[in-house]
C-alpha cells in the first residue's frame, strides 16, 4: 500500500524453514507469553478438533435468528463447555511442520480457542458464520414487504433521521427508532407502488450526539457514493442504489477456474488511461483487458475499488467500505469489468483495505465516533485507535458490529461483484498492536508470539478466510505481510490464519538496494539466489520485482533505475543502442524473470512495469497543481513499432507464456545448482526446466558446464537475448545439447554441482536462457510438427489495435488466426492440416520455442511436479 512498512523491516524476516532446521527459536520468555499462558490454561482441551469441526462445518439447519437476539453488540463470553479427548486437545497439525513452533503452543491454543469460540457464538446467535455475514440484508438499506427499511448501528447517538432528496433534506417525518444494542431503524412505506426513495437519489443518516449536535453523515452500509464533480472540496453523498432490472446488469460468463499459479496483473483503472484523466471500468474493461489477456497473465488484481474520498490515497484510504468508486462509473459498470475478464478467462481480485479507514470525519465511517467507547464504536478509542503513520483510523476486531461490517463486507464484494478472492492490505498493521512500525523483524519467533501480537487481529483474519473458502472454495487469498508471521499462509484447519499467499515483499527491498548502491561487478550471485528462495516451507509466495509501491512519486521503477533519462531520448530502434539502454533492457528482462522463475509460486507486475513504463505515479495534488499529467499509462510507448519498450512488453509476454506450456510457478521442484560469485552465474531447475542467468557485465562463456536431474537431450525454450526481445540473437535454438552422467550413480557428493547430470551450453553476458529436455518417445510421431513450431508475435487487429499479441502458432502452412489463445493451439496440435508440410522448410524456429507437444504431455503428467524437493539452499 502507499506508504508501505515493508522498508522498515529488515528482510531477514523471510527465514526458510524445514523440519530438521537448527536455527535456535525454542527460546521463549516468560514475560512474552505469560497472558497467553495464563487465557490458555482454559482450552488445552479441545482446541483442534473444535477448529476442524468449525472450518469445515456439518451440513447443519440454523435457524433464522433476527436481529434483535439477546446478544450484545459486543463480543462476549459463551458459558457452554465442550470436551474432547486429549490427544486431539494437543494436536495442532502446523506445529508438525514447523517444531519450532512448539514453544508457543500455549498462543496457538490461545488463538484457536477465541477462533472457536467466536464461530459457536455466530452459530447459537446469527445462525452461523455465513448467515452473520450476510448483515447488509439487514443493514443499510434494504426492501422488505412494501416498503424499505434502513438500519444502522450508532449507539453513542441520542436522536436519529434519515434525510435525503426524497424528504426535501427534512427528517422531522422520519424519525428513527433505537433498539437496546444500538442499531437505529425506519420503515419507509411505498407510495402508489413506487419506492418511497427513488433509485440513484441522494441520501444521509443525521443523528444528534451528546453535546446536542446534530450531524449528517453517510450510511455506513452506502452502496454507493458520489461527489458534485464541478464544486471543489465538496462533501461526499450517499446515494440509494437500486436500479430497476432493465438497468441492471446481469452476469452472463462463469468464474474462471483457479489457476495452478497465478500470474498478477496489478492495475489501477482510474489511471489506466493513456489521457491524463480518470478512466471507467468500461473503458478498462474494453482497452486494457485484453492487453493483459495478450501478454498471458491469468489474473488481475484491482486497486482503489473502495469509494476513497482522497484520489492521491491510491485508494488506501477508504471511506465507503461498501461503495465502489463513483470515479471511474457505476456498480453495474464495475460488474461489466468483471465479466468482461471472465470472458477472456481472466480472474479478478479485489485489493481490499481492512486494516485501517480514512480519517475523514464527513464522508466516511470515522463520521460515526463521536467520542463514544471503543464498546460502540468501529474503531479503537486513544492511541490505539489511530495509526501515526498513515493518519487514519483502526478498528476494533474484538468488536461484535465491526466483525459483522467487515465479514459481510468480504461477502458483498464476493458475490454481488463476483470477485474471485483478495489481496488484503497492511496486514502487518493488523497483526500487532505496535503495526510494524520502527519494527525490523529479524526472523526471531519471539517477534510473532507475545503480548504485541494483536489476537483479535488475528482472530479476525482467520474468520475472514475461513468465510472466504467457504463461499468460494476457489478463492485466492493474499495477504501483504512483511513481518514473515509463520502460519499466515497454513489453513486455518491447521492451527493457521488461512491466507492462500503472501507476497514476498522483501525482494522488491533487494533490488532498489542492488541498483542503487551497488555496481554490476558488486551482484552478489549467493545474496541474490538466497533471497529470491528465502521462504517459509509449505507456505506459498507471490513474487515480484516491482509494485505500484516502487513506482509512486518519490521511487523509482526498475526501468528508470536502469536508464533514467536516457529513457527519453535512447528508446528509438532508428538510433544505435547506448550502453546504459543496452544494459537497461537486458537487466530488466533478467531481474523481472528470475525473480518470477525463482522468487514464489506465483507473480505479480504492476501495470505498466511490463514495458518498462519511464515515469512514477504522482497523483494530483496540490504540490503538482492538481495534475493528472504522471497519473496515467503512457500505451502509446509499447504500441510505438519503432520504440524498444515493445521489447521488454515481448518478453514480459513471453515468460508468462513459458509459465503455461512448463508450469514450473506450481512445481515444488525448485534447485539451485550454482552461483558462481567469478564468473556471475545462477543456475537452477524449476519444474522441468533448466535456467541459465549470466549477470556479468562483459564476459560471455561458451562451453559452461551445466547441472541437471534428467539425462538426454536439451533444447532451447526462451533466450533474453532473442532478437525479437531487443538482444543480439546470440545463442542458435537449432543446436540439441546432450547430457553426460557426474560421479556415482546414488552417491550425490561426487556429482557435479550435485546433480547427477550435465550439459554444456554457450552462455552470453547479461542473459538467460532455458533448457527444456526433449522427449525421445515423441521423436517418431511429432519430429515433424517439432521444426513448424514459431513463436510469432502479431497484432490482434479485431481486439485491439495498435497493440502487439504474442500467440504461439503451430505452423501448417496454413495462416493461423492470431487472435486465438494459446489454449487453442495446446489443443490443436496433432492436428494435420491438408498443408501440413507444404512450408515446414521455410519456417525458422525463432528465440521463444515452446514445444507444444512436449508442453501438453507435461500438463497431462500428474508425476511432473513432484520429482524433487524444495530448493537446496
Amino acid at each position: 500500500m502507499l506508504g508501505s512498512l515493508s522498508l522498515l523491516a529488515a528482510p531477514s524476516a523471510f527465514r526458510p524453514f524445514s523440519s530438521s532446521s537448527t536455527r535456535n527459536r525454542s527460546s521463549c520468555s516468560t514475560t512474552d507469553h505469560q497472558l497467553a499462558r495464563q487465557l490458555a490454561a482454559e482450552c488445552r482441551r479441545g482446541s483442534q478438533i473444535l477448529l476442524r469441526r468449525h472450518v469445515f462445518p456439518r451440513n447443519s439447519v440454523y435457524g433464522r435468528v433476527s436481529y434483535g437476539s439477546p446478544i450484545s453488540a459486543v463480543m462476549v463470553q459463551d458459558t457452554s463447555t465442550m470436551t474432547v479427548s486429549e490427544e486431539d486437545a494437543e494436536h495442532i497439525r502446523i506445529l508438525d511442520v514447523d517444531t519450532a513452533l512448539l514453544p508457543f503452543k500455549d498462543h496457538f491454543q490461545y488463538r484457536i480457542k477465541k477462533y472457536v469460540d467466536q464461530k459457536t457464538l455466530f452459530e447459537k446467535h446469527e445462525g452461523g458464520l455465513e448467515e452473520f455475514a450476510k448483515g447488509y440484508l439487514k443493514f443499510g438499506f434494504n426492501k422488505e414487504d412494501d416498503g424499505i427499511v434502513y438500519r444502522e448501528w450508532a449507539p453513542a447517538a441520542r436522536e436519529a433521521q434519515i434525510v435525503g432528496d426524497f424528504n426535501g433534506w427534512d427528517g422531522s417525518n422520519h424519525q428513527m427508532e433505537k433498539n437496546q444494542f444500538g442499531v437505529w431503524s425506519i420503515k419507509i412505506p411505498d407510495s402508489e407502488g413506487k419506492s418511497a426513495i427513488p433509485h440513484n437519489s441522494r441520501v444521509k443518516f443525521r443523528f444528534k450526539h451528546g453535546d446536542g449536535d446534530w450531524v449528517d453523515r453517510i450510511p455506513a452500509w452506502v452502496k454507493y457514493a458520489t461527489v458534485d464533480p464541478n464544486a471543489f472540496g465538496a462533501p461526499y453523498d450517499g446515494v440509494h442504489w437500486d436500479p430497476p432490472p432493465s438497468e441492471r446488469y446481469e452476469f452472463k460468463y462463469p468464474r474462471p477456474p483457479k489457476p495452478k499459479a497465478p500470474r498478477i496483473y496489478e492495475a489501477h483503472v482510474g489511471m489506466s488511461s493513456s489521457e491524463p484523466r480518470i478512466n471507467s471500468y468500461r473503458e478498462f474493461a474494453d482497452e486494457v483487458l485484453p492487453r493483459i489477456k495478450a501478454n498471458n497473465y491469468n489474473t488481475v488484481q484491482l486497486m482503489a475499488v473502495m469509494e476513497h474520498s482522497y484520489y492521491a490515497s491510491f485508494g488506501y484510504h477508504v471511506t465507503n467500505f461498501f461503495s465502489a468508486s463513483s470515479r471511474s462509473g457505476t456498480p453495474e459498470d464495475l460488474k461489466y469489468l468483471i465479466d468482461k475478464a471472465h470472458s477472456l478467462g481472466l480472474r479478478v481480485l479485489m485489493d481490499v483495505v481492512h486494516s485501517h479507514a480514512s480519517n475523514n470525519v464527513t464522508d466516511g465511517l470515522n463520521g460515526f465516533d463521536v467520542g463514544q467507547s471503543s464498546q460502540e464504536s468501529y474503531f479503537h478509542t486513544g492511541e490505539r485507535g489511530y495509526h501515526k503513520l498513515w493518519d487514519s483510523r483502526l478498528f476494533n476486531y474484538g468488536n461484535w458490529e465491526v466483525l459483522r461490517f467487515l465479514l459481510s463486507n468480504l461477502r458483498w464484494w464476493l458475490e454481488e461483484f463476483k470477485f474471485d478472492g483478495f489481496r488484503f492490505d497492511g496486514v502487518t498493521s493488523m497483526l500487532y498492536h505496535h503495526h510494524g512500525i520502527n519494527m525490523a523483524f529479524t526472523g526471531n519467533y519471539n517477534e510473532y508470539f507475545s503480548e504485541a501480537t494483536d489476537v483479535d487481529a488475528v482472530v479476525y483474519l482467520m474468520l475472514a478466510n475461513s468465510l472466504i473458502h467457504s463461499i468460494l472454495p476457489d478463492a485466492t487469498v493474499i495477504a501483504e505481510d512483511v513481518s514473515g508471521m509463520p502460519g499466515l499462509g497454513r489453513p486455518v484447519s491447521e492451527g493457521g490464519i488461512g491466507f492462500d499467499y503472501r507476497l514476498a515483499m522483501a525482494i522488491p527491498d533487494k533490488w532498489i538496494d542492488y541498483l542503487k548502491n551497488k555496481n554490476d561487478e558488486e551482484w552478489s550471485m549467493k545474496d541474490l539466489s538466497w533471497n529470491l528462495t528465502n521462504r517459509r516451507y509449505t507456505e506459498k509466495c507471490i513474487s515480484y520485482a516491482e509494485s505500484h509501491d516502487q513506482s509512486i512519486v518519490g521511487d523509482k521503477t526498475i526501468a528508470f533505475f536502469l536508464m533514467d533519462k536516457e529513457m527519453y531520448s535512447g528508446m528509438s530502434c532508428l538510433t544505435e543502442t547506448s550502453p546504459a539502454i543496452e544494459r537497461g533492457i537486458s537487466l530488466h528482462k533478467m531481474i523481472h524473470f528470475i525473480t518470477m522463475a525463482l522468487g514464489g509460486e506465483g507473480y505479480l507486475n504492476f501495470m505498466g512495469n511490463e514495458f518498462g513504463h519511464p515515469e512514477w505515479i504522482d497523483f494530483p495534488r496540490e504540490g503538482n497543481g492538481w495534475s493528472y499529467e504522471k497519473c496515467r499509462r503512457q500505451w502509446n510507448l509499447v504500441d510505438t513499432d519503432h520504440l524498444r519498450y515493445k521489447f521488454m512488453n515481448a518478453f514480459d509476454r513471453a515468460m508468462n507464456a513459458l509459465d503455461d506450456n512448463f508450469p514450473f510457478l506450481s512445481s515444488i521442484k525448485q534447485i539451485v545448482s550454482c552461483a558462481d560469485e567469478e564468473n556471475k552465474v545462477i543456475v537452477f531447475e524449476r519444474g522441468d526446466l533448466v535456467f541459465v542467468f549470466n549477470f556479468h557485465p562483459e564476459k560471455t562463456y561458451d562451453g559452461y558446464k551445466v547441472g541437471c536431474d534428467l539425462p538426454g537431450k536439451y533444447r532451447v525454450v526462451l533466450d533474453t537475448d532473442a532478437w525479437e526481445f531487443g538482444g543480439h540473437g546470440r545463442v542458435a535454438h537449432d543446436v540439441d545439447h546432450f547430457t553426460s552422467p557426474e560421479g556415482i550413480p546414488g552417491v550425490p557428493e561426487t556429482n557435479f554441482n550435485n546433480r547427477p547430470n550435465s550439459f554444456k551450453v554457450l552462455s552470453p553476458s547479461r542473459t538467460c536462457v532455458v533448457y527444456y529436455k526433449v522427449d525421445e518417445s515423441l521423436k517418431e510421431t511429432n519430429e515433424a510438427n517439432l521444426s513448424g513450431v514459431d513463436v510469432t508475435l502479431k497484432v490482434d487487429a479485431p481486439e485491439q489495435e495498435n497493440v502487439e499479441e504474442s500467440t504461439i502458432l503451430v505452423a501448417h502452412g496454413a495462416e493461423e488466426n492470431p487472435g486465438e489463445t494459446n489454449d487453442r493451439h495446446l489443443a490443436s496440435v496433432g492436428k494435420k492440416s491438408q498443408n501440413d508440410g507444404a512450408k515446414r522448410e521455410s519456417i525458422e524456429e525463432t528465440a521463444s520455442v515452446v514445444d507444444k507437444t512436449i508442453a501438453a504431455s507435461r500438463l497431462d503428467d500428474p508425476e511432473v511436479e513432484e520429482d524433487d524437493g524444495m530448493s537446496d539452499e
